[in-house]
């Protein structure tokens, strides 16, 4: 297990962080022990409060189980784990991990056609202004990076209008392993000409209220982005 004494200012998150990271990484297997709360102390230098909070969060994480005046024992994440977690799939240790890249792009690609449909279903009519808005901005836009933003703000309004709490949460969670790898996406994908008129296509399937035909434009939008970036996963790791 690697550890090291805390040094930030954030002394809870640091512990979190630490103990997440050696799980999600596999140094600490499901069903193997920690430490006790006071050998944690000892060796991340911190008080027992830090250490008891910090595994708390990480019972609420579903990553350890907690036994009152027991040990904590490490749970399997895949069984027990949230969407909270892909952040630190995606970047451990600061390295893009190219498998749950690829799981994140995949995901994108199913859930925004049932996102577009609801949307239509429930909001369609009321949406018009505001996507013309955010599609204008984005057209306005020099930047590519700034254009794919503008793209995170054009999906959080249909998100919105599923009034699913259920999309919500999982586009929040899929949108936070995202961000930290927007800038490198948008490098190696070529520049979409046709981007915006896509767009515009599924922002008029929605606000005219037609599910199948905002989930058919969904799609349409989605490819080609789609298939830029598992190509360009496939071209990383042919060469790693």
């Amino acid at each position: 297990m690697e550890l090291r004494t805390v040094a930030r200012r954030s002394v809870c998150d640091d512990v979190y962080d630490q103990l997440a990271a050696n799980i999600m990484r596999g140094n600490l297997s499901a069903g193997q022990s920690l430490l006790s709360e006071r050998r944690l102390a000892e060796v991340l230098g911190v008080s027992r409060p830090i250490v008891r909070e910090a595994l708390r969060r990480l019972a609420d994480a579903g990553l350890v189980q907690v036994r009152q005046g027991g040990s904590t024992t490490v749970r399997d994440f895949r069984r027990h784990g949230g969407l909270n977690l892909l952040a630190e799939l995606l970047l451990p240790a600061g390295h893009l991990d190219l498998a749950t890249a690829r799981s994140v792009i995949e995901a994108r690609q199913l859930i925004g056609p049932q996102v577009a449909a609801l949307a239509a279903q429930r909001h369609g009519r009321g949406l018009a202004a505001a996507l013309r808005d955010v599609l204008d901005r984005a057209e306005a836009d020099p930047d590519p990076v700034g254009r794919q933003w503008q793209a995170l703000a054009f999906w959080d309004l249909l998100v919105d209008a599923t009034e699913s709490i259920v999309f919500r949460l999982m586009y929040n969670g899929l949108r936070a392993a995202y961000e930290p790898m927007l800038s490198a996406l948008t490098a190696v994908m070529q520049e979409d000409d046709e981007w915006i008129a896509r767009s515009r296509a599924l922002a008029a399937a929605v606000t005219s209220g037609d599910a199948d035909a905002a989930s058919l434009a969904a799609q349409a939008l989605l490819t080609p982005s789609t298939t830029m970036l598992t190509q360009a996963i496939d071209r990383l790791e042919e060469g790693s």
